[in-house]
């Protein structure tokens, strides 16, 4: 994928699925604008791809108006926007998740995310040319004790599929990813812990093993390029088959 010219920002692009993300694109070409909350990781991820870092606090509507000010005035009008910065629960009954969590978790999850696209997918309309791509889950699209993130998912993916129908006739392309169990620095630390147990989660795999970050930077890049211009308001899962499985748990688990 060639991404040529391209000005690309990144949320949550100082770790884990976002940081793949700023890889991949400076890989492709683009000019990479490293967004997150933790700045001085974004510096760093910045300047091993070239680009450029922006602190931006995805729960604050100012602290976005003001990353965007700033990305436009330091480095132009922003053609692709990757909604990947977000926060996860412990898998635990609805009377152990504290509410102020679940709040905390839609405002950042959802809210956050309708923030980023409305502000950078308007600009882009104006323009009449951007791409968008939402990080969402495969948590989104089945049942899983995740009574926050689920739902948070969830809602990502009709707003992704709105606003394509929204932006599209004014050029702008807007589309999910869903990754499956994912080994980010945060899934990882679950294995370390012993508290998630990997063999169990491979177990539910048909390609018998875990999506990697790189992975989902592929799906994405290849949604912002040129060669996915006729697909918007898609919901792709990247997930190592995991979703296929879930009816086969009736009949023993996988072969």
């Amino acid at each position: 994928m060639n991404l040529d010219g391209k000005i690309a920002v990144v949320t949550g692009g100082a770790s884990g699925i976002g940081e793949a993300c700023c890889h991949r694109f400076a890989t492709a070409g683009a000019t990479v604008v490293v967004a997150d909350i933790a700045a001085d990781k974004a510096e760093c991820i910045a300047a091993e791809i070239d680009g450029h870092a922006v602190a931006i606090d995805v729960a604050d509507e100012h602290s976005i108006s003001v990353a965007a000010q700033r990305i436009i005035a330091e480095v132009g009008p922003v053609d692709i926007l990757v909604n990947s910065a977000g926060i996860i629960q412990p898998p635990v009954p609805p009377e152990n998740l504290p509410q102020e969590t679940w709040d905390r978790i839609i405002q950042i999850d959802l809210r956050g995310v309708y923030l980023c696209c409305n502000l950078f997918g308007t600009q882009m309309a104006r323009r009449k040319t951007g791409a968008i791509v939402n990080i969402a889950s495969t948590a989104g699209m089945l049942s899983m004790p995740l009574h926050a993130y689920g739902p948070a998912k969830s809602a990502v993916i009709a707003l992704t599929q709105g606003l394509a129908a929204e932006w599209g006739p004014r050029g702008v392309r807007v589309n999910a990813v869903s990754p499956g169990f994912t080994v980010t620095p945060v899934l990882q630390a679950a294995f370390e812990a012993g508290t998630r147990d990997p063999k169990v989660l491979i177990a539910n795999m048909p390609l018998g093993r875990l999506v990697e970050p790189g992975d989902i930077a592929e799906a994405v890049c290849f949604l912002v390029s040129d060669a996915a211009r006729s697909i918007t308001g898609v919901n792709l899962p990247v997930d190592c088959g995991f979703l296929v499985s879930a009816g086969w748990h009736a009949f023993g688990g996988l072969r």
